[in-house]
């Protein structure tokens, strides 16, 4: 065959030779292919036959083998490649590291400073005239020598070089950040490999080395990698939203519909596929390409089409089209993926940093207003001078020296740190967490995985090792403990056994040799047919012998597992001309269709209901016992003659004959029992999702120690669950499943829905006072909506589909369950790596705000100048963030609660801690400031003029500042009260780097800082005492710690998350799509019962009134959240507006007229509760008694008029 198809260029007529040269020695082009693949059904496969007689001719003209594939040949790939393009869609590109620092220059307060140091640098070199004249005050008389005044460039300049640096660092950690998500990306890429078969061998090869004609071998599970044509399918049917948004999955088969697109998911099946589009040129390929040319502008065209899309397409649905708001809601889905809620941490984070922000900008604005103030009375009114033209340029001078001060507090005021510190620590965190098996691929799911709550963990593979192995079989009437003799089986029935092993499992698995001498044998494919092939060599017989003989194109039909059959069945022809069909699948589910069952002398025997008890009894519920699955593995003959009507599943697989049940064992990983106790520990409650049969599940749980002795706790299979959640009209109910999941700990026999009905329920619950955060594992494609819906989804990395990766947060590689246990202790991590960086950041800002602001008022001049302060932000923001953001999580994490997502980011602890040793430094830094120059012996450094140089006096207090924060950096790495700071310091290095680098640079500063840092050198002895001070603050912090936080009533947390009353607009909208679907499927039954009832209310109400007699007695209704609770208020008031109420529902109108519909009611009332619903339904609550009636008094007319108007 391969011969052929190299030599295959003789086949072909002439006129199919020209072409050849233009494809490079292939039978069709690229532009061929390329409109082949847009064709669908019919059209395809007529296309199909019509240029190349059939998908085998296509091959032939691709050069390549249906059954052998390409062959290795390097230079035949790399042709291809040139030819047909690489599997490869180049990813936009990132941002160069100039846009960076461009954006980084777009920061508020850097642009304020940018512009103050410009105008000061300007000022500095204009000398006026006039400069040495008496008229302008003390301002240049005091300059000492030429030199002085002339280095008044210096401080502009310095303020610009630190600009600069701020930058610089700032867009540095952007660029390493997108480098590392890219390094992310490709990783996951490279990871992602692909079944082919090449020179007749099925490899793995990377997804971006497929070439157009290779054979790609397709299974349950799999994400398309490139375009092709089905070559040979098993009941194949593929989800092919993502391209079509078509949520019906589509059957493919080679006479129907063999087109199989890129991006699209296998759901069911498998096959054979040729390869032939790939990369740009693929379906999914062409798509992003049109993404990537049209660019922003066409984004934000796209944003203003799409709301005004949405508009239209409200108004055009009518009440009840069930597929308009399913079509509804992907559109929204689709419109809505990238926005991902704002994580918890980030939202508080937020908050706070605009609270201190603008607190920051009010000290600014005050700090200058009181220095030109001051000056301007000190001057013009005190010294009684005018002001001279010629001194204009001096004052300016001043000006801008105060407007300088200002910005500079405005700058140590703000935390723009914040992101930083967040984003780092999350960087740090996520590269940290791949040697910890967990590949993070939505950075914010880290975080959130600190508060973590509850764990749904799969069984299979997650809390097992998924090695597994039969260990106990039911055959011949005989339960065998463990393998049996072959010698004691009757032939007829072990070649049964095998062959309805060996052809009713995918080809794909199998068990390959083990890798080092005296390993276990490895296993590909799926484990619990691998473990069946593995049961077939311990009888010593071979597989490989039988596939051999009916290979996979010989099948004559497969129905492949899947969650809602739990079994899988293959038909073969008889040489009689017959069909036989095997058959294995859960037990309980097979035996209730077998009537028959092999004796132990190889013959049938019936099967009949009671028999099945009694088997369940006594074998199937003893092996389920002690953990294991059990499968049944079973036959039946068609005979020759009539054939029967294959697609009727429910006719064929029936009458079945068993051959054997056998028991396998998947043992529990060793490390799980432990990672499962850590959990509990931690306040997070595991409970396992699984397929199994309850007993196993039960036991399993019972080994892992999910479920404890004594505890009260429920375990429930998937029929029990529904039935106990659903109401009579089968609806799920919130309040029911309420009462179930506190106490569940095992969900058995689930179907995939299950797993996102208990997720969903156990996210939308209010019962507790915190809101769940649920984590939950999935392989399998049907984990699909429970990894999104949940708030961590994770997917394992060895066994998952493509489907589970695509739609998860975090990747297990190495599929294991105490992965996630340390997943949590990172995320743990995060959010107290924040909140030290708070703790610290906060001291500083306080301390720098007050002293600037003070020593402004009282000395004209902050004793820590411009750049200075810069150099201080630069220590608490980038170099703090980096020292503290990096902290390593410790074991401790886990012996606390989850904070729960209103917890504030600044405790009363930290609160005690950052006033505390704000007080200290306050103290410390206005005593220098006052009286430091007589303590020292020095000259006073207060009420210096314009450019004179600086003094020991004020360096002293700038040393003491900065060495007071390094001192506190070290006491912010505690943030629970803990004693011992120093606790683990030597396993940070980059902190003790940073702290030690920031230490050297300040000895720099200062010595040899000069002008540009207004500082002076100090002396060995002023050093010392400056580091005494600094060191004093360790000491401090042992005093802080002593005080009871309990204690202290008055402080104050800060830093909560959204208010309930500040929920955001987009919040908003999001609720109110879900309360219009919510609307939408209420019934229009529902709503007149509403109105029935409302009138009813209103009538006894009005009644009522009357009888009181206090017409102006009447309550103001509160705003109800949501429409179902008219039917639990019955005080509702709808006074006014009862005719507008319609007697008929005139719903169906009012949809289909379209926008105008509010023609025929009076306007409602512009009413607080934002969800329309009640308003659309025809329920008008009325706001407020006074605006009700024409004229403003609350006459009695109103209800007397609704009364008549209602009656």
């Amino acid at each position: 065959m391969g011969d052929m198809a190299n030599s295959s260029v003789d086949f072909y007529p002439k006129s199919q030779r020209q072409e050849l040269n233009h494809a490079g020695g292939f039978g069709c082009t690229l532009a061929e292919l390329r409109s082949l693949m847009e064709l669908r059904g019919a059209e395809a496969i007529q296309k199909v036959q019509e240029t190349y007689t059939d998908v085998n001719g296509l091959c032939r003209r691709l050069k390549t083998s249906p059954t052998e594939g390409l062959s290795d040949n390097t230079a035949d790939l790399e042709k291809r490649r040139q030819i047909y393009g690489q599997n490869f869609i180049p990813p936009k590109k990132p941002k160069t590291f100039l846009q960076l620092v461009w954006e980084a220059l777009q920061d508020v307060t850097l642009i304020i400073l940018e512009i103050a140091a410009i105008i000061s640098l300007g000022l500095s070199f204009y000398a006026p005239p006039g400069e040495e004249s008496e008229a302008c005050g003390n301002v240049a008389a005091s300059a000492e020598d030429e030199g002085e005044s002339e280095a008044g460039w210096i401080e502009g300049a310095a303020i610009l070089l630190s600009v600069i640096c701020v930058v610089l660092v700032t867009a540095f950690n952007d660029w390493s950040k997108e480098k590392q998500f890219r390094g992310l990306q490709s990783r996951i890429e490279q990871e992602q490999k692909f079944a082919v078969i090449r020179n007749g061998q099925q490899v793995q090869i990377p997804v971006a080395e497929l070439v157009a004609g290779d054979i790609a071998q397709i299974k349950y599970g799999d994400l398309l990698p490139a375009d092709g044509v089905l070559i040979q399918g098993n009941d194949l049917k593929i989800d092919e939203s993502s391209l079509t948004g078509e949520s019906d999955h589509v059957r493919k088969s080679v006479e129907k519909d063999p087109m199989l697109l890129s991006g699209t998911h296998v759901m069911e099946g498998s096959g054979r596929m040729v390869v032939t589009a790939v990369g740009v040129n693929s379906q999914t390929g062409i798509i992003f390409t049109l993404l990537g040319a049209g660019g922003e502008e066409e984004e934000k065209k796209d944003k203003k089409a799409k709301k005004q899309d949405g508009a239209v397409a409200m108004e055009m649905q009518p009440l009840k089209s069930a597929e308009g708001g399913e079509m509804e809601e992907r559109e929204k889905k689709k419109a809505s993926v990238p926005k991902k809620e704002k994580s918890v941490l980030q939202g508080k984070l937020t908050k706070l940093a605009v609270q201190i922000g603008k607190a920051g900008l009010v000290m600014s604005a005050i700090t200058v207003i009181i220095l030109v103030l001051y000056f301007v009375i000190e001057t013009f009114v005190i010294d009684g001078k005018t002001w001279l033209a010629e001194c204009t340029p001096v004052y300016v001078q001043y000006f801008v020296k105060f407007f300088i001060i200002g910005v500079t507090v405005l700058v140590v005021a703000v935390p723009e740190g914040l992101p930083l510190a967040v984003t780092i620590s999350l960087a740090y965190s996520v590269k940290k967490m791949m040697k910890d098996n967990n590949l993070v691929r939505h950075l914010d799911a880290c975080e959130t995985m600190g508060n973590a709550t509850a764990i749904c963990s799969d069984k299979t593979g997650t809390l097992t090792t998924n090695r597994m192995t039969v260990v106990q079989s039911y055959m011949g009437d005989t339960h065998y403990k463990e393998t049996p003799d072959p010698s004691n089986l009757t032939p007829k029935n072990l070649d049964l056994l095998v062959h309805a092993i060996a052809i009713n499992s995918a080809y794909t698995s199998k068990i390959l040799p083990p890798e080092k001498e005296g390993g276990l044998p490895r296993q590909v494919g799926n484990k619990t047919e691998c473990s069946l092939l593995g049961f077939v060599l311990d009888l010593r017989r071979d597989y490989l012998p039988v596939r051999e003989q009916i290979p996979e194109e010989k099948l004559y039909k497969v129905y492949t597992f899947n969650s809602v059959r739990k079994s899988m069945s293959t038909v073969i022809c008889m040489p009689d001309g017959g069909y036989r069909l095997f058959s294995k699948g859960a037990s309980e589910i097979v035996l209730k269709k077998c009537t028959n069952i092999l004796n132990n002398n190889g013959e049938l025997r019936t099967f009949r209901p009671r028999d099945r008890d009694e088997m369940v009894k006594k074998v199937i519920e003893p092996m389920a016992c002690d953990g294991l699955r059990t499968i049944c593995i079973a036959y039946r003959d068609f005979p020759a003659g009539k054939e029967p009507e294959w697609d009727s599943e429910n006719d064929i697989v029936i009458d079945l004959t068993c051959i054997a049940v056998v028991g396998i064992e998947d043992p529990v990983r060793p490390e799980v029992p432990d990672a499962i106790r850590k959990c509990q520990r931690a306040g997070i409650t595991v409970r396992m999702v699984t397929g199994d049969n309850i007993n196993t599940a039960r036991a399993i749980a019972a080994k892992c120690g999910i479920l404890q002795p004594g505890e009260d706790f429920l375990c429930l299979e998937g029929k029990e669950f529904n039935r106990r959640i659903r109401n009579e009209k089968g609806e799920i109910e919130q309040e029911r499943l309420d009462k179930i999941w506190p106490k569940l700990r095992v969900l058995a026999r689930s179907s995939p829905t299950d797993k996102h009905t208990l997720v969903k329920g156990i996210i939308d619950s209010t019962i507790g006072e915190q809101r769940q955060v649920v984590a939950v594992t999935g392989d399998g494609t049907n984990d699909g909506p429970a990894l999104k819906k949940a708030d961590v989804g994770f997917a394992m990395g060895i066994a998952g589909t493509d489907v589970a990766k695509e739609a998860s947060d975090i990747i297990l590689t190495d599929d294991n369950f105490s992965s996630i246990v340390k997943a949590v202790m990172w995320g743990r991590n995060v959010y107290d790596s924040i909140s030290k960086f708070l703790q610290f950041q906060l001291t500083v800002n306080v301390v720098a705000v007050i002293v600037a602001f003070t020593g402004a008022c009282i000395t004209q001049d902050s004793p820590l100048k411009a750049v200075q302060m810069l150099w201080v932000n630069l220590i608490m923001d980038t170099f703090a963030s980096l020292a503290l953001a990096t902290e390593p999580p410790t074991e401790a994490l886990l012996l606390r609660k989850p904070y729960g997502r209103n917890k504030p980011l600044i405790s009363r602890t930290m609160m005690k801690n950052i006033l505390g040793h704000a007080v200290y430094q306050l103290i410390i830094i206005f005593t220098l400031l006052f009286v430091g120059e007589v303590f020292f012996d020095i000259d006073s450094g207060r009420n210096a003029p314009l450019h004179s140089p600086p003094s020991e006096h004020y360096t002293i207090i700038f040393n003491t500042f900065v060495l007071m924060q390094l001192f506190n950096e070290i006491n912010a790495r505690k943030i629970h009260g803990e004693r011992n700071v120093f606790d683990g310091i030597f396993g940070n290095p980059i902190f003790c780097s940073i702290v030690l680098g920031t230490f050297g640079i300040q000895i720099v500063i200062v010595q040899f800082g000069g002008k540009p840092f207004s500082c002076s050198p100090l002396n060995a002895q002023q050093w010392l005492w400056c580091l005494f001070v600094g060191f004093g603050e360790l000491v401090w912090g042992q005093v802080i710690a002593t005080i009871p936080t309990s204690h202290l009533k008055c402080l104050k947390e800060a830093g909560h998350g959204p208010g309930k009353d500040e929920i955001t607009d987009e919040e908003m909208a999001e609720d109110e799509e879900e309360i219009d679907h919510a609307e939408r499927e209420l019934r229009r039954g529902q709503i007149l019962w509403f109105r029935g009832l409302n009138r009813i209310q209103t009538q006894i109400r009005v009644v009522k009134a009357f009888r009181s007699s206090l017409y102006e007695g009447l309550e103001k209704p509160d705003t109800k959240p949501s429409i179902h609770n008219f039917m639990t208020t019955p005080e509702f008031l709808i006074n006014d507006y009862i005719h507008n109420i319609p007697l008929i529902d005139d719903t169906d109108v009012e949809e289909s007229e379209g926008p105008p519909r509010r023609r025929f009611r009076a306007s409602p009332p512009p009413s607080p509760n934002k969800n329309n619903n009640a308003i659309d339904s025809g329920i008008y609550l009325s706001t407020d008694a006074s605006s009700k009636t024409p004229t403003s008094s609350s006459s009695p007319v109103s209800p007397l008029h609704s009364m008549e108007t209602s009656l």
